[in-house]
């Protein structure tokens, strides 16, 4: 399978230098520079020729042109618009390419589908670090037609995405997450696969979604899991409570679905929250 022309750190370097470009910390900019890991995230992310992929923080096109090699249609979002001379280049040498400048959290989904001629199937991306959480859960959410998202993300983050009930790093993230999708692959990538080096380790994850419950109940489902956890210390009971149920309520639905009310939200799954805000509906 094959990798990226510009994953070395000769290749990015010199791309650099071309343009007068630097990296920037406050973007979270560090450059993948290594095929072995372009080589991984291509087999984990199964692509074809029928496949719209969206990417988020593209950089100077590393990843890109690895999934232009095998994708039908590519459409990439930055928001470092010292960039665009660079995509503008990848775009004039490959037409189903297509990029947006822009913020990846304000950018809407109507102009995703505009600018990939249809609407995206995976997405694929080296995230920027800062924002790659929030980034995860507001695709999922707001474009469904996305089946599938291969990233690469801060180790911690991954460690989130990936948590059990019990486990110290499951919180309302983990939950909402799991809500939606299912985790089915993950690989560690260390900081010298990158120019420069960033200071923590990193991990590239396969999200394949797998809705729970049915759209229009995913919203009720995640209000019950952000008040659970709102005072994640406290009993859930108390925590809820706090956050606006009902207590009659609430002991009466975990009366109904056999959950302790002097329970903590961590030691629940996202089943457990369904099965709730079912109960609290009725």
């Amino acid at each position: 399978m094959g990798g990226s022309p510009l994953a070395s750190p000769g290749a990015t370097r010199a791309l650099l230098d071309a343009y007068g470009l630097a990296t920037k910390h406050s973007l979270g900019q560090n450059f993948l520079v290594s095929n072995d890991v372009i080589e991984k995230i291509m087999a984990l992310a199964e692509l074809g020729p029928e496949d719209r992929v969206l990417e988020v923080g593209p950089g100077i096109g590393t990843l890109t042109l690895a999934l232009l090699a095998e994708a039908g249609q590519v459409t990439a979002i930055e928001a470092d618009r010292s960039l665009e001379p660079v995509l503008s280049a990848h775009a004039a040498a490959h037409p189903s390419f297509a990029y947006i400048m822009g913020d990846a959290l304000r950018v809407t989904p109507e102009e995703v589908v505009e600018a990939s001629g249809g609407e995206p199937c995976a997405l694929v991306s080296n995230l920027p670090y800062n924002v790659a959480a929030t980034v995860i859960l507001r695709y999922l959410q707001e474009m469904p037609s996305l089946s599938r998202l291969v990233v690469m993300v801060q180790a911690e983050v991954a460690d989130r995405i990936c948590a059990e009930p019990g486990n110290r790093t499951y919180g309302a993230y983990t939950a909402k997450l799991s809500l939606l999708a299912r985790v089915t692959g993950r690989f560690e990538v260390g900081p010298g696969n990158f120019m420069p080096p960033p200071h923590v380790n990193s991990a590239v994850v396969r999200i394949e979604r797998a809705p729970l419950v049915d759209a229009g109940r995913a919203a009720e489902v995640s209000a019950v899991i952000d008040a659970a956890f709102a005072q994640r210390r406290k009993t859930i009971r108390n925590s809820m409570s706090a956050s606006g149920f009902d207590r009659a309520a609430l002991d009466a639905a975990f009366a109904a679905c056999g959950i302790a009310p002097t329970c903590r939200a961590e030691t629940l799954s996202t089943e457990d929250f369904a099965r709730l805000a079912a109960a609290l509906a009725t």
